[in-house]
């Protein structure tokens, strides 16, 4: 069957059929399969292995996992991966940043197109000189958030030429987290030194 390369499928890549329904996310019922699979364990262990976690409101405000106000700067109001997950308050979990180790986040506004899964050029540019480590979309459907290792002290927030926003963070920030793992993104934290370099 015809295939477009517009579309392409989330798990392996491959394009999608011309007569692939609208919203159809992958190429077959295997790739489905797989991707659900994936998504149950796609997170890194090195997140979910430290005690940073949070529930997250609707509008991104900080919860702990009895649905009262969590600090980003406050770990009494953190928890364990397990019991964030299990919580029902509010609609999410977060990460917390936190400078005890190098884990950062680089988060990319507006660079992913939902119903194709293009991503814009800018932004390809940046997972590819990120290299092998943890990306997912944001709760947004629209953006990238792509975890990893490097030095970063304070955040900083660059505003694109074109108006599109790149974020880098290291501490003092919580990362709503989704689950949702970009492409064939693997379940690590590389090192991103380099490209944080280069972004800021």
């Amino acid at each position: 069957m015809p295939a477009t390369p517009d579309r392409t499928c989330e798990h392996c890549s491959s394009p999608l059929s011309l007569m692939a329904r609208q919203h159809a996310r992958y190429c077959d019922t295997r790739c489905r399969s797989k991707a659900h699979r994936a998504k149950k364990t796609a997170l890194p262990t090195k997140l979910t292995t430290r005690d940073r976690w949070i529930r997250r409101s609707a509008d991104k405000v900080p919860l702990t996992v009895a649905g009262k106000a969590a600090s980003s700067t406050n770990p009494r109001t953190w928890s364990t991966y397990t019991d964030a997950a299990a919580s029902t308050a509010g609609v999410g979990l977060g990460f917390v940043l936190s400078d005890v180790d190098d884990i950062v986040c680089i988060d990319l506004d507006h660079c992913l197109n939902p119903l194709t899964g293009r991503l814009a050029p800018w932004a390809a540019a940046i997972v590819r000189d990120a290299g092998a480590t943890y990306v997912e979309v944001s709760p947004s459907g629209d953006g990238l958030h792509i975890w990893g290792r490097a030095d970063v002290r304070q955040g900083r927030r660059i505003r694109r030429p074109d108006g599109m926003a790149v974020e880098v963070y290291g501490t003092g920030r919580y990362i709503a987290m989704t689950g949702r793992r970009h492409g064939n993104a693997p379940s690590i934290l590389g090192n991103v030194a380099r490209v944080v370099r280069a972004i800021v």
